[in-house]
């Protein structure tokens, strides 16, 4: 058998195994409800949840995420005070605040969801993975999908393109900063799926009632 051969048969094997750990439909994901939908976005209400945040010092999203994952995987591996292994969730969440960083670059926040079984004590993780648990309240999140690889080239462009469509919606000027982030990026697929990826851009919008989410619009009358 040729190298090429051995090395797709490789990667072919590999790509399953991976898939398989992180199908969707076996993997937990936080909860939500769809409020409202458009043709390029939606917007959703998320119940409250749990996440482990890895903060980063990297300038460059891609290195922030590998290096951000790399940590959290080790959590759910057993490095944890608990030695307590945990399920892969999805999705992948890097979120962004600007001017954050060194020299006014952004700095970034990799984030992933706990469990609902360990959402109210999470294991503590080793002190040298410098990870953080972050307890989010209910909120509305502005969604716009996206395919391909997630890159520092394009993820400002997708953000943009969510902001272009809310502002030409009934959702224009309804984001919220009080989460901090400007804007998030969720990844759904394995790193080793080329085709059909799965990404996702989150805003935070005004609203968090426990009836759902309203608009600016909505809420003026």
């Amino acid at each position: 058998m040729s190298r090429a051969k051995i090395l797709i048969l490789i990667l072919t094997i590999s790509t399953a195994i991976t898939e398989r750990a992180g199908c969707k439909k076996e993997s937990e994901s936080p909860q939500y409800t769809v409020v409202h939908s458009e043709s390029d976005f939606e917007v959703r209400f998320y119940r409250e949840s749990a996440w482990m945040t890895a903060p980063s010092d990297d300038i460059s999203f891609e290195k922030a995420t590998k290096k951000g994952f790399h940590r959290l995987f080790q959590y759910t591996e057993g490095a944890n005070l608990n030695f307590s292994r945990l399920p892969i969730t999805y999705p992948i969440l890097t979120s962004i605040v600007p001017d954050a960083g060194p020299l006014h670059s952004s700095a970034y926040f990799v984030k992933l969801y706990l469990p609902t079984e360990f959402e109210a004590d999470p294991p503590l993780p080793l002190p040298e993975l410098n990870l953080q648990p972050d307890w989010w309240r209910s909120r509305c999140i502005a969604v716009r999908e996206f395919s391909g690889f997630a890159r520092d080239t394009n993820i400002v462009k997708e953000a943009e393109k969510l902001a272009l469509s809310l502002s030409r919606s009934e959702w224009a000027n309804s984001t919220s900063a009080e989460s901090g982030y400007a804007y998030s990026i969720a990844q759904y697929s394995s790193h080793f799926k080329i085709f059909s990826r799965v990404n996702e851009v989150w805003v935070d919008v005004g609203g968090s009632e426990s009836n759902g989410c309203r608009s600016s619009l909505v809420a003026a009358y």
